[in-house]
């Protein structure tokens, strides 16, 4: 009976269900729009006055460059699970409840960014991000994984060997981060400019 609760393997077919896997869908979508949206609340110029405005500007530099790494994280996520439930064939309690789980992690992002944002000198605010992300990135790999494995998306060995290689990739540079921010936090936010590189899906072609 548990075992039953815990793994509900009754999965139904997309479009026979097509109403159903449109509001799964859409509450994604919701949710990436929210977490996306909020990214802009760690700016602040209230109570600044015309003459102060420009040294105001500049004292936001750090929450603009969390900012600009987290909209383009979201982005990314959301395009990879756009992509992701566009090859779903069929839908069940344990890839909804991955789902969810996994969009725990997206709405996280806009409360580490602004931790990253006021404290990005600090380990504490790096090893926090770094950990949030490669938690986003950790659960996807799961859930794409246990969705295959229970026939429920379409998605090809090639497509998903490419996958599996960037959310590899990912989950070694954020951890990565993490010893790298006690010894230079301010250089780590740097780091995470080579996953615009994608060497990850080059290499997975190149093995194809």
């Amino acid at each position: 009976m548990i075992h039953g609760v815990a793994r509900e393997r009754q999965a139904k077919r997309r479009e026979e269900h097509e109403v159903e896997f449109s509001r799964i869908v859409a509450f994604s979508d919701g949710v990436f729009a929210i977490a996306i949206t909020l990214l802009v609340l760690g700016f602040d110029v209230n109570g600044t006055s015309g003459h102060q405005l420009d040294s105001a500007l500049w004292d936001q530099r750090e929450q603009l460059l969390a900012y600009a790494i987290s909209f383009a994280v979201i982005g990314r996520f959301w395009i990879i699970h756009h992509r992701f439930f566009g090859e779903v064939t069929a839908f069940d309690g344990r890839l909804l409840g991955l789902n969810l789980l996994y969009l725990a992690w997206i709405v996280l992002i806009p409360f580490s960014s602004e931790v990253l944002g006021d404290y990005g000198g600090e380990t504490a605010a790096v090893v926090l991000y770094s950990a949030n992300l490669a938690g986003v990135v950790a659960v996807g790999m799961l859930m794409h994984a246990d969705a295959r494995r229970a026939g429920l998306t379409s998605i090809g060995d090639g497509a998903h060997r490419e996958a599996r290689m960037r959310s590899l990739f990912l989950i070694a540079i954020f951890v990565a981060s993490i010893p790298l921010a006690f010894a230079a936090p301010r250089i780590t936010p740097f780091l995470w400019l080579i996953l615009f590189l994608d060497p990850a899906t080059r290499l997975a072609r190149g093995r194809g």
